[in-house]
């Protein structure tokens, strides 16, 4: 990007981003430099591609005129600790109104690859139509700038995510990558496609530790479009730390945002997956299609037990202090390391083991790996699938697809290789469509098309009014556990105020776990952005800039054809509440009904003036 002024806020139009579009149809590639038009276009992110998605009139997801759009934040490529983002925006396959109109969606990883990226000199490509034949994209750093071709891509049709990977290493030195697995390749049945991308832990051990943007099935729109991989070549370009900078990032790696996530040999949880560990004593850990019955079942996949059987490696992305994942092995007999099985976040670990009824670790890392070699969405994979057992435990003598039911490894197995191989649309186009046809919603943990992350919605009612995925864009899961907040008026401060500004880390180009306790309006940020960019921004111009993003996300699902009633939990908590959950009662049906009153009494009179 091009800085010709310290104050964005005030004088937008003198920061410059640099744009490829890439005419799939024709081959014709433009880049350009691109004034910004307001502060959210300066940020990056699904700030600055929300608002061209707005521009569009789209009526279906798998069409030429709904362009896939991947960029970075303005942070993206520096030196601040989690600066690794890069984002992929488009109207999703996934999510959609009940009239069927596609939403706006924008998906996100960490990685390499957007460090990559941002180094190659490009900010932001958007590929327009769809190409005749298989391609992969090579964007290369030049002397006289960034560099975009197409290149043929037959030789890596029906390779998984981590082949994929693999060959293009082989062939691309100084590069990082991004790429669909089996399931993008058959977006016609499978609408939760996921991206995967690059680690250096993965380039390093030739093991599939990929990370992944995994909501919304953009990895099914860029099989729609016949684009099979992502290349970023470029030389690593690291600057030197300034004072303030080093400060931020030791307060990243120390403060409480971040503690509770480092290894359990430096005091904290142990990565995300310390999130049974908070839950599980409320009983409020997902189990058997978001029912807990009370019991300690979860505890078996505490990581206390394990690694009894198991080799545990904690880890981090590139150039991060925050070891927020986990690498599952086998444990060979002298415990030494064995077999690598898969990467352990708390989402696809309970999602893909505790909900379905599988309570062993190794079955449970065995699904995610298929799940992430074959490139789906281990939350809304998870979630359908749960949604299938559960409609068979309510009809054992007329069960459907091929009858499993709850911890059924074999049978669970079966049905995440179909539905990656593109032979069961009944779990690769997710639950809300599946439900729909069964005539059974209820029981469907999906709001507004989208499935749920791993928090019960009984302590979340958040999840109605978020844009890109529950705990993704609504920070809302902690206000009843970790904050104890379950009166009216703290639940309307944090949906219509405070938790909406997590969307904020992805317009920068941050993880959330750069300040997860605070949020994106902080000195800490402002003090990177004047340390990398040399620009002045106070706390109110961020905060102000992410409001106005995250309300334009609301305003083009209304535009889509969402009504106020889709803005609701699944049926069954409110007709069927869990004794077994042991926490205050946030989601009787009155008072979600006046949350709901007085959160639109916030939002709608904001939502106006901000589509074209």
């Amino acid at each position: 990007m091009k800085f010709m002024t310290t104050d964005p806020a005030a004088n937008p139009s003198a920061v410059l981003y640099t744009r490829c579009t890439v005419d799939l149809r024709t081959g014709t590639i433009t880049t350009k430099e691109v004034p910004c038009r307001n502060l959210e276009e300066v940020l990056g992110g699904f700030g600055r591609s929300f608002q061209l998605l707005a521009e569009r009139r789209i009526e279906a997801a798998y069409c030429e005129a709904n362009p896939l759009i991947v960029n970075t934040g303005l942070l993206t490529g520096s030196s601040a600790m989690t600066g690794l983002r890069t984002y992929f925006s488009a109207y999703s396959p996934i999510k959609a109104s009940r009239k069927g109109l596609p939403a706006a969606i924008w998906s996100t990883g960490s990685g390499k690859f957007g460090a990559k990226f941002k180094w190659t000199g490009l900010d932001e490509l958007v590929f327009e139509n769809r190409s005749e034949t298989p391609v992969y994209v090579l964007i290369r750093a030049t002397d006289s700038g960034p560099v975009v071709e197409l290149k043929p891509a037959d030789q890596l049709l029906g390779l998984s995510t981590h082949e994929k990977i693999m060959a293009l290493h082989r062939e691309y030195a100084d590069a990082h990558f991004a790429a669909i697995g089996q399931a993008g390749e058959n977006w016609q049945n499978v609408y939760l496609g996921a991206v995967a991308l690059s680690t250096e832990n993965q380039l390093k051990s030739g093991e599939d530790k990929c990370r992944f943007a995994g909501r919304g099935g953009m990895g099914s729109l860029m099989g729609y479009k016949n684009i099979l991989a992502l290349v970023a070549q470029s030389a690593d370009q690291i600057g030197q730390l300034s004072p303030e900078l080093k400060k931020v990032n030791r307060n990243v790696v120390k403060g409480g945002g971040s503690a509770r996530l480092q290894p359990i040999s430096r005091g904290g949880g142990g990565g995300t997956w310390a999130a049974y560990d908070v839950m599980q004593p409320f009983h409020a850990v997902p189990i058997n299609n978001f029912r807990p019955q009370g019991n300690d079942l979860p505890e078996k996949l505490l990581r206390e037990n394990v690694e009894q059987d198991y080799a545990i490696q904690s880890a981090s992305c590139y150039r991060c202090g925050i070891t927020c994942h986990n690498y599952v092995s086998e444990k060979n007999p002298d415990g030494s390391r064995g077999e690598f099985l898969a990467k352990f976040d708390y989402e696809p670990l309970n999602l893909l083991g505790t909900n379905l009824g599988i309570h062993d670790a190794g079955q449970a890392a065995r699904l995610i790996q298929l799940s992430d070699n074959y490139g789906m969405d281990s939350i809304s994979l998870g979630v359908t699938i749960a949604y299938a057992l559960a409609y068979n435990q309510r009809h054992p003598t007329t069960p459907i697809l091929n009858g499993a039911g709850f911890g059924d490894y074999d049978k669970i197995r079966e049905l995440v290789i179909q539905a990656g191989e593109g032979k069961l649309p009944e779990i690769g186009q997710g639950s809300m469509r599946l439900s729909t046809k069964l005539g059974e919603t209820g029981y469907a943990y999906q709001v507004k098309g989208l499935e749920l992350p791993a928090y019960q919605p009984e302590t979340n009612p958040g999840y109605a009014w978020a844009i890109a995925g529950g705990h993704m864009s609504m920070a809302t899961y902690g206000v009843l556990i970790r904050e104890g907040k379950a009166d009216i008026n703290s639940w309307v401060q944090a949906i219509t105020r405070d938790k909406l500004q997590i969307v904020g880390f992805d317009m920068l180009g941050l993880c959330k776990f750069f300040d997860i306790a605070n949020g994106i309006a902080t000195p800490m940020v402002v003090d990177c952005l004047k340390s990398e960019c040399g620009i002045e921004l106070s706390t109110d111009a961020i905060r102000a800039a992410v409001r106005r993003a995250f309300l334009r996300g609301l305003a083009l699902e209304l535009r889509q054809g969402y009504t106020k009633e889709e803005y609701v939990l699944p049926a069954e908590v409110f007709e069927n509440p869990n004794p077994n959950i042991q926490l205050p009662n946030i989601t009787s049906q009155e008072f979600f009904a006046e949350l709901s009153t007085r959160v639109w009494e916030v939002f709608e009179p904001e939502l106006t003036a901000l589509l074209p």
